[in-house]
């Protein structure tokens, strides 16, 4: 705990450079997306069969960038969660995030800044790999992964940004006793520090009328443990807004790290997670 608290104090202490002049918030560019979205499907004397089924989803996202003169300070948070039930088997979610980053950037140049970011990723509630909920695989802080990252960002515009950072220190956290020894975290220990580099890129783009696309990769390898493995996660989402008020989306996630293995064979996996939405849409 005394770790991740220092974690924390360092990046406020960051931050603080440029929330000192932070009360004029003509320097400040806030807004969000909230979206919810459901499916169903029913079934009656079909004789190619099926079964009948439901699902919701809500997300979240919610921004807030500071920019004045040779500093810049852009935070985002992500958050959804999802849950379906298909005829015969328990209640089940089908999304669960907390994806928060903050990046704090000096100008050194036209192009490029120092750079320091933070980030935070977990999940709200339990998972499970089975169809009756009793193999519990994840929880609310376990895992979370905490990343403090210091490099240089390079960006050309307001749609791209690739911050190269030679020192990066990740901590994982599994505050919970059911999932002990999962994550690459120590059997009997809550948390796994890490220290190593990092790469990451965003990427915006209006490709047609009211049609974006977006792309975030993130790579992260340890100078103290197999520096060969590189952690991998990249997400790709396109959305498509059709009025005010209805919106259609496609997001994936691939995620790829060494120290999460299948539990029946020991093996590490490409992860991947796709998820289809229309719905209720609304930007403020």
């Amino acid at each position: 705990m005394k770790k991740l608290v220092l974690v924390f104090m360092v990046f406020w202490l960051m931050g603080s450079v440029c929330a000192q002049e932070a009360a004029d918030t003509t320097y400040w560019k806030k807004g969000g997306n909230y979206a919810l979205n459901f499916t169903q499907v029913s079934f009656t004397n079909w004789a190619a069969g099926g079964q009948n089924a439901i699902a919701g989803a809500t997300k979240l996202k919610v921004f807030a960038n500071y920019n004045r003169a040779n500093a810049s300070w852009e935070n985002v948070l992500n958050m959804g969660y999802g849950l379906s039930k298909v005829q015969g088997l328990v209640l089940q979610k089908n999304d669960d995030l907390i994806d928060f980053q903050s990046k704090l950037g000096i100008k050194a140049s036209e192009k490029w800044y120092y750079s320091g970011l933070f980030s935070l990723k977990s999940q709200f509630a339990p998972g499970y790999s089975d169809a009756t909920n009793t193999v519990k695989i994840s929880n609310f802080l376990a895992p979370a992964y905490l990343t403090l990252a210091f490099g240089m960002d390079y960006k050309p515009n307001d749609k791209f940004s690739m911050v190269l950072s030679p020192l990066t220190g990740k901590m994982t956290i599994v505050n919970d006793k059911d999932l002990d020894g999962m994550f690459g975290v120590e059997a009997g220990k809550t948390t796994r520090m890490e220290l190593g580099a990092s790469f990451n890129t965003t990427f915006t783009q209006e490709i047609f009328r009211n049609v974006g696309f977006a792309s975030n990769l993130g790579l992260f390898t340890n100078y103290l443990d197999r520096p060969e493995n590189i952690d991998v996660d990249w997400k790709l989402g396109l959305n498509m807004k059709v009025n005010s008020f209805l919106s259609a989306s496609i997001n994936t996630q691939m995620l790829f790290d060494a120290d999460i293995v299948d539990p029946v064979d020991q093996k590490a996996k490409i992860q991947f997670k796709e998820l289809l939405g229309i719905g209720f849409n609304i930007t403020f």
